[in-house]
């Protein structure tokens, strides 16, 4: 309950956690069970907040849904998590890339290098190609 406590986590971080600390399987299961049950712990609530928290701090959807993956949520609940940002990718992109680099990038290299800045970001290559091509 203490995890709970300090922010959202999901059922399969609890398990790994909990496992850690010693705990039996078969009670991990059955509390985590509980929890669920009270709606204390929601595998569902964890991917929306963070998914809206990386994408607040500009993060792309690749990488989001890669570190929503790691934590053990499903591909369902991950899409619906992301299903919100869907339309906002390309300026959340672009916002990102004038944060970090400024000015409009005047050759080929510094667009590469900018486009590779946003890819390592979790941005696709669609919303990466669309920001260049629109300026």
């Amino acid at each position: 309950m203490d995890y709970l406590a300090r922010r959202e986590h999901s059922r399969a971080e609890l398990v790994h956690k909990l496992a850690q600390k010693g705990y039996p399987d078969d009670e991990i299961d059955r509390q985590l069970a509980r929890l669920a049950e009270e709606g204390l712990q929601s595998d569902w609530r964890f991917a929306e907040s963070f998914a809206a928290q990386r994408a607040r701090n500009g993060f792309g959807s690749m990488k989001i849904r890669y570190e929503l993956e790691r934590r053990g949520v499903a591909g369902a609940l991950i899409d619906e998590a992301l299903s919100p940002w869907r339309d906002r990718w390309q300026a959340l992109a672009r916002e990102q890339r004038e944060r970090h680099f400024g000015d409009w990038p005047e050759d080929y290299r510094e667009r590469a290098r900018q486009s590779r800045y946003l890819q390592q970001r979790g941005y696709d290559f669609d919303v990466i190609n669309r920001i260049f091509s629109d300026e």
